[in-house]
């Protein structure tokens, strides 16, 4: 559990990280069956429904820089997401009830993982109230070297900045004044977790190291926080609660919105709408 002063943190600052959440042979499984995923990425000449894939990617050398729903793909990975010590960390700070949104293994391989660049969740799917945040779980120790997340303390508390780049949501800060001075990289041993708040400015560089960063990432929302972008299925919506019950009231707070539409030609994930922003601040470090 989080100590009062780790919760005051993370309202203040819009970020925490908190060490051994989960235990070193878990971790040390989780590396394991992310290494399977990354064999059966050999047979992938192009993005899937499963794998995003680096530049450069071939079955002699695979380059999976992302498992997209790996809920869905192993049920190590949801014994992950259904961990109780994190989710007791969650409801700490976002209320007892909990609905994952969406989830996702991002993989900087040692030499060459893509960066992401400067964002904001909440851009991507806004909602009716902000108790919406993602959690990193940390399957390697996380540094500098191998491309941290990087987060600027107290962002999510300033405005929802312009995400769109000729017409397109592009999935990147493309406002003028947008300043990323006092950036502080997250470092985290294997086992510990990032939380960080859905308007906190984040982002990552590269890994210029030899060492891997694998970053499993859970978003959770409070059940009464609704997706302004609708519902596409009940069920599944349902579906998606981990802790409490349905909710037909959403809680509605007055927040800063922008509509993540019309998407670039290339669709899929944050990498594809990326490759559509000029400035690349981060992919050029």
């Amino acid at each position: 559990m989080l100590t009062p002063g780790q919760v005051e943190s993370y309202h203040r600052d819009g970020y925490i990280a908190a060490a051994d959440v989960y235990p070193a042979e878990f971790m040390e499984e989780l590396r394991r069956v992310t290494d399977t995923f990354v064999e059966q990425s050999r047979a992938a000449a192009r993005h899937t429904e499963a794998f995003d894939l680096e530049p450069g990617h071939s079955a002699r050398m695979p380059r999976l820089r992302r498992l997209k729903d790996p809920v869905k793909r192993h049920e190590a990975y949801l014994r992950a997401l259904r961990w109780d010590p994190m989710l007791d960390v969650v409801a700490q700070l976002i209320g007892p009830g909990i609905r994952y949104q969406s989830t996702k293994l991002n993989l900087k391989t040692g030499g060459i993982g893509s960066a992401v660049e400067w964002h904001q969740d909440i851009a991507f799917y806004p909602h009716t109230n902000e108790d919406v945040l993602a959690v990193g779980v940390c399957i390697d120790d996380m540094m500098v070297e191998n491309g941290a997340l990087m987060v600027i303390p107290g962002s999510h508390k300033g405005p929802l900045l312009d995400h769109h780049e000729n017409g397109y949501f592009v999935g990147a800060i493309t406002d003028p004044h947008f300043s990323e001075e006092g950036a502080v990289p997250l470092i985290v041993k294997a086992g510990g977790i990032t939380i960080h708040h859905a308007r906190m400015i984040h982002g990552s560089a590269p890994n210029r190291s030899n060492r891997q960063r694998r970053l499993l990432l859970f978003e959770f929302r409070a059940v009464d926080a609704w997706p302004m972008m609708g519902v596409k299925s009940w069920e599944e919506f349902n579906g998606q609660i981990l802790r409490g019950e349905p909710c037909w009231a959403p809680r509605v707070e007055v927040v800063p919105v922008r509509i993540p539409l019309p998407p670039t030609p290339t669709t899929g994930s944050i990498y594809e709408s990326q490759t559509y922003y000029s400035k690349k601040t981060l992919t050029n470090r």
